[in-house]
């Protein structure tokens, strides 16, 4: 099982998010990061960002 927290890219952010893999992971913060953050421009930055907190 793998978990992110939002707040450990975005400050101030409570979502947690849980999936079997990566894959799920990012499936799922995709849709929060541009429906909580505005952000729908999902760059390498980013990506690396996330990937670099998924444990």
């Amino acid at each position: 099982m793998k978990t992110f927290a939002c707040g450990d890219v975005i400050p101030g952010c409570s979502a947690h998010f849980s999936a079997a893999d990566e894959d799920g992971i990012f499936a799922q913060v995709a849709g929060h990061a541009a429906a909580d953050h505005g952000v729908t421009d999902i760059t390498p930055e980013l990506v690396d960002a996330v990937r670099a907190h998924i444990r």
